[in-house]
């Protein structure tokens, strides 16, 4: 990884700011680099126009994924909607489509790169739209967990189940242990699975979504849970405490859902009388104990949908769908709130504007691939046995 100096000070800049000025990074990590073409200005009036004006040129040719948390400048574009592997499938079933174009983050795009035929191209508007949860967990410190287990004599006993939202590596490291993948909607079918296979689960890299399924959905107890930091010596764990736990959660978390409290629940309780609280799985187990319903993100729409006109709602996921769907039922009369009372968007989503969407399709219009996201064979083959795995679940 290469860095650049301030002129002023003799430092360099640390990952996280690497992260958010979009500049040179691992190109294994979700952490993107700089992008490669001159982009159009944002006050451009005419960026909508030539955005429509690309996708009606490239016809057939372009297929426009855009997930929920997009903005909604970008997300008027989108083909289809949807979370991350309702995108990678929708992709896949779209074979005349040659380019694939993911308004979304890194992880998503490689996991519709190896759900889609080799004669389809996926392309990121902007390759520092990551996942800071993704990069918890590399395939370096997961290998190390692995031996740590081996060291403490279960890894024998360990199936590993990682959320969608992790790197095509660490869905490969899954697919090579005998792993399955999971969604916000279907952890609980996979850790009954995994169960099923053996006698523990190592959860990658979401420790929130593994705690609450767990906890929550599957009757274990809080104490049936460790936590493994790959930042400490054997995970800060002993082996003792390795060979009583059921969960062996990966120290990681969402940085937008990690932000609600137990304190925002209670504020907006008093705040909106009458409030129903609804929040997604990858919030912290508090807030998730305390909430009225718990889901994801298609779950947290189909409830809304479904929801009584004059009903009260407060939201605990990422703001630019909460803001949408606010909007959206406001004429049926349902108020809807977001959970916290400070303004959280996810921010490397949030990197994929409408100047960067206008580049990406105005260089395929002209011939000219862009910012293509390419997952090499075998990780690709390992990675796909582990999703195959959770397609096939019952």
């Amino acid at each position: 990884m290469t860095t650049a100096q301030t002129p002023e000070l003799d430092v360099q800049p640390s990952p996280l700011a690497l992260l958010l000025l979009g500049r040179e990074a691992d190109p294994k990590s979700e952490r993107g680099v700089e992008c490669p073409g001159d982009l159009p200005s944002p006050s451009d009036p005419d960026l909508v126009a030539r955005a429509r004006a690309a996708k009606e040129k490239l016809g057939d040719k372009v297929f426009v994924l855009g997930h929920h948390y997009q903005r909604d400048e970008v997300i008027q574009f989108a083909d289809v909607t949807g979370d991350s592997f309702k995108l990678a499938r929708d992709a896949a079933a779209r074979p005349e489509a040659e380019y694939i174009v993911f308004c979304g983050v890194h992880f998503m795009a490689e996991s519709a790169d190896i759900l889609t035929s080799d004669d389809q191209k996926v392309v990121l508007p902007d390759l520092a739209a990551g996942c800071s949860m993704a990069d918890m967990a590399t395939a370096e410190q997961v290998a190390e967990c692995w031996d740590v287990l081996t060291e403490a004599g279960i890894a024998e006993q360990v199936v590993p189940v990682s959320y969608m939202n992790s790197s095509a590596d660490i869905k490969a490291f899954t697919g090579k242990h005998g792993g399955t993948i999971c969604t916000s909607s279907n952890a609980q079918r996979a850790l009954e699975w995994a169960f099923e296979q053996g006698e523990k689960v190592l959860f990658l890299p979401d420790q929130h979504l593994g705690r609450n399924t767990a906890v929550r959905d599957m009757g274990m107890s809080l104490e049936d849970c460790v936590l493994y930091n790959p930042h400490k010596p054997n995970g800060g764990l002993t082996a003792e405490e390795l060979r009583a736990a059921k969960m062996i959660l990966w120290r990681g978390h969402c940085s937008v859902h990690g932000r609600f409290s137990l304190d925002s629940v209670n504020d907006v309780r008093e705040r909106v009388p009458g409030v129903n609280v609804l929040v997604h799985p990858e919030c912290r187990h508090e807030v998730v104990a305390a909430a009225d319903y718990v889901g994801s993100t298609e779950y947290i729409i189909k409830t809304l949908e479904a929801a009584p006109a004059g009903s009260k709602w407060a939201i605990g996921t990422e703001l630019n769908l909460v803001r949408r769907l606010a909007n959206r039922f406001a004429p049926e009369g349902k108020e809807i709130v977001f959970l916290d009372k400070t303004v959280c968007f996810c921010s490397t989503m949030n990197r994929i504007d409408l100047p960067h969407l206008v580049w990406a399709l105005e260089s395929l219009a002209d011939g000219k691939l862009v910012n293509r996201i390419e997952v090499d064979k075998e990780t690709e083959a390992f990675a796909k046995l582990a999703l195959e795995r959770m397609l096939a679940l019952p």
